[in-house]
């Protein structure tokens, strides 16, 4: 701004020295013409009466170095001139000056030469006798006086620049100093020049308007980042160019980012071949799909266009995290088929009994055996039914009646019922601790103990022990038994899922008991904790809440 406000002084300063100087000049110049003019008329006055008095005797002795006077007949013939013989002269008859003065007694004319560098001034009398008596002065033209004038010009529009330039330097110094001390961000509070005041009040408008479009945003961002911060699923913004905008904690964790990949390439960050696909897809055709296994865990990649004005801006990406749905799926599908084949052997072992005896085939002494096989396969397909329809109770949190429980009680109680069958495989059981009481449902804390006993005895050697601790809301059973190898641990509370199937089958379980236990623990807000190892026994841990 300096060097602009700088440069338009200099510019101003020079345009109006060259048209002062061209003025004055001008001015000065019309003057001395008009001077020089009123003198040749006084000259030519004198020189006429004494033309008329003494003729061309008067003439002869005139000094005439500053001018020229020439004396011309009425027919215009010259007749004596100051400066040439008038024999060598031309007829002047056609002269403006001559021609006027013949008219009306009186002319004037001014001829600049050739060269445009000196102009001549005529001034023209008629005389009593009709004769013309012309004076004239050459001086230089304005034009010729450019040269001798061009030195003390330039010295005069040097000095006046140099001045002008300082001045000028000075005078935008100030003007441009005050404004390059501006408060901006209080605009109003600044005091100097008046002419700017609707300016700073524009700003200060403008300040308080960015301030709330910036706190608007600040707080949009906050809300985004807070949401996709806390949000399970991954989410990506990518540009049109595939560099990312934006990526939560989770989509980092998912595609294992660093936190300084904003900027980055989408597809430099994550390689899969399926994942450029998907992303190629979703910019060409607006979605694109993939689902891939990360960390050992199984993803679903959804990939949506992002479009504005007709024209694409990027993309967006959203990872689900599918393993549990589809560990779920696998379950259920595993579930049917075990409950088809846990549900048919029974049944068969019933229908196969039921048709030796309907076909007399079995004897009347052995009649009693089969009669209990049926009751046995009967019984045991009831039991199986019940823990089916006591899991699908639990899975749809049905409410059921509660009231307080005391478990050392609930303890001692399934040691009772389990003291014939465990003494048959020289199993001790002992309950220990202090007592407890949790709100919950009798029936389903009854049945959690007694699965995690009866297995604890099922699962024994013999001359084995079961040991059933009670305190500090800790409910733990401890058996000597065979152990449960680590592969297995993870999978050992999913439903029909057996360590040793032939071992199970001799035991006569359903393979529901631990499954059940989960989940009694789950409905009453507890948490299950195993240790088992094989071949020295197991130990299960429900630990209710406080």
């Amino acid at each position: 701004m300096t060097s602009k406000i700088f440069r338009s002084t200099i510019l101003v300063a020079v345009v109006v020295l060259l048209s002062s100087l061209g003025v004055v000049m001008g001015v000065l110049y019309n003057h001395f013409t008009r001077v020089q003019v009123e003198q040749l008329k006084d000259e030519l006055s004198l020189a006429v009466t004494g033309t008329e008095q003494y003729g061309n005797a008067f003439l002869e002795n005139v000094e005439a170095d500053r001018f020229r006077v020439t004396w011309i007949a009425d027919d215009g013939t010259v007749l004596f001139d100051t400066q040439v013989d008038q024999s060598a002269m031309e007829n002047h008859a056609d002269r403006e000056e001559i021609r006027e003065a013949m008219e009306s007694g009186y002319g004037s004319a001014a001829r600049i030469s050739s060269t445009l560098t000196e102009k001549t001034y005529y001034e023209a009398q008629r005389l009593k006798d009709g004769t013309v008596l012309r004076i004239s002065n050459s001086q230089e033209s304005a034009w010729g006086l450019m040269p001798g004038l061009l030195w003390p010009i330039t010295m005069i529009a040097v000095f006046a620049i140099c001045l002008s330039a300082f001045l000028a330097r000075r005078m935008a110094t100030k003007i441009v100093e005050p404004l390059n001390k501006l408060d901006l961000e209080q605009p109003l509070k600044n005091d100097m020049y008046e002419e700017i005041s609707p300016l700073l009040q524009r700003i200060h408008r403008q300040h308080n308007q960015i301030a709330s479009q910036m706190e608007e945003l600040r707080r949009k961002t906050d809300e985004f980042s807070q949401i996709t911060g806390s949000m399970q699923e991954g989410l990506v913004l990518f540009d049109s160019e595939g560099k990312i905008i934006s990526i939560n904690p989770a989509a980092k964790m998912i595609f294992e980012a660093e936190d300084d990949c904003i900027g980055k390439n989408f597809l430099l960050v994550d390689k899969s071949g399926g994942m450029r696909t998907a992303v190629n897809d979703a910019l060409d055709k607006g979605r694109g799909y993939a689902r891939e296994s990360r960390n050992g865990r199984d993803y679903q990649f959804d990939l949506s266009r992002i479009k504005s004005d007709g024209e694409v801006i990027g993309a967006v990406v959203l990872a689900f995290d599918i393993t549990e749905r589809l560990n779920s799926e696998k379950i259920r599908q595993e579930f049917s088929a075990n409950v088809s084949h846990e549900l048919k052997t029974p049944l068969q072992g019933i229908i196969g009994s039921a048709e030796l005896m309907e076909n007399g085939l079995v004897k009347p002494e052995d009649m009693p055996r089969f009669v209990g096989h049926i009751r046995k396969e009967a019984t045991r397909l009831v039991n199986l039914i019940e823990d089916i329809i006591r899991l699908s109770q639990l899975d749809e949190e049905v409410s059921l009646p509660t009231e307080e429980v005391d478990i050392l009680a609930l303890a001692e109680e399934v040691k009772m019922i389990l003291e014939k069958s465990a003494s048959e495989k020289d199993v001790g059981i002992t309950v220990s601790g202090e007592g407890f009481s949790v709100c919950g449902v009798r029936r389903l804390l009854h049945e959690m103990i007694y699965n995690l006993c009866d297995n604890a005895v099922k699962y024994n050697v013999s001359g084995g022990s079961v040991l059933v601790q009670v305190e500090n809301y800790r409910l733990t059973v401890t058996d000597t038994g065979i152990g449960i190898p680590a592969e297995h641990k993870e999978r050992i509370f999913e439903r029909f899922y057996r360590v040793d199937k032939s071992h199970s089958k001799l035991s006569g379980g359903t393979g529901l008991g631990l499954s059940i236990v989960k989940h009694v623990a789950v409905y009453h807000k507890a948490s299950v904790h195993l240790d088992s190892i094989p071949g020295k026994g197991t130990t299960i841990v429900i630990e209710f809440c406080k």
